[in-house]
């Protein structure tokens, strides 16, 4: 097998892998025991039900998050350094997009080591596919300010941009957060803002809804604890 960093995807909730991953994900996981993980107790489950028979305790994982030492990072890579596949694997979608996976791919390129991104889901690629908004220009902001007149500002920021680039504008919330979120919007942008909302993604309670500011006003549904994006456009 070539030694390369395999950016390798995952389910984006409990979605049996066959509906979303191609069989070559499982072929390439089956010959890597070098993994550099968001959560190492969540990369153990998505590899068992990849492969049941994976040698779990044969494999090495590399724990990378927002407290990992940029030193550590950068010794994450000495096996392929030395020649062996690695594997990148996230807590849901694909790795390295929102992702602090980000990081180690950028240390691969810069020792000019081969980095493969295998096919998998992408909540991003999906909402804009599902939305109806403009898909050759849009922008991913993450998550918007926590305290309210930060917010209210980049919510009015991020309207104003959709009608003076054509640009659709995406962001997330944490979940327990997203009815606060929607609130919020419906205050502070403009009636005939068109709003999407995707929730859970590729799973069986998929929710993709898409009507104007006005038209959602005393129809938000119940979006507590689920994993969201939120779109805006013209």
């Amino acid at each position: 097998m070539e030694a390369a960093l395999y950016l390798i995807p995952v389910t984006l909730g409990d979605t049996p892998l066959s509906n979303v991953l191609p069989q070559y994900n499982s072929e390439i996981i089956s010959g890597i025991r070098h993994f550099i993980v968001e959560d190492v107790r969540s990369a153990r489950r998505f590899l068992r039900k990849a492969d049941p028979q994976f040698d779990i305790d044969g494999s090495q994982f590399y724990e990378l998050n927002k407290h990992t030492s940029p030193a550590d990072v950068a010794g994450y890579l000495k096996p392929l350094l030395s020649g062996l596949p690695m594997g990148v694997i996230s807590e849901a979608g694909c790795p390295a997009v929102a992702d602090p996976g980000a990081d180690v791919v950028a240390i691969a390129q810069r020792k000019g080591l081969k980095v493969v991104p295998l096919v998998g889901p992408s909540s991003i690629i999906l909402s804009v596919m599902a939305s109806g908004f403009n898909g050759q220009s849009f922008a991913f902001n993450g998550y918007l300010p926590i305290k309210p007149d930060e917010r209210a500002k980049k919510l009015r920021q991020l309207e104003q941009r959709i009608y003076n680039e054509d640009q659709t504008q995406l962001f997330i919330e944490t979940p327990y957060r997203n009815g606060k979120m929607l609130e919020d919007i419906l205050g502070n942008c403009r009636p005939q803002t068109k709003l999407c909302v995707a929730a859970n993604l590729t799973c069986p309670d998929e929710y993709v809804r898409t009507m104007s500011v006005k038209e959602w006003k005393g129809k938000l549904p119940d979006l507590s604890k689920i994993p969201c994006i939120f779109l805006l456009f013209k």
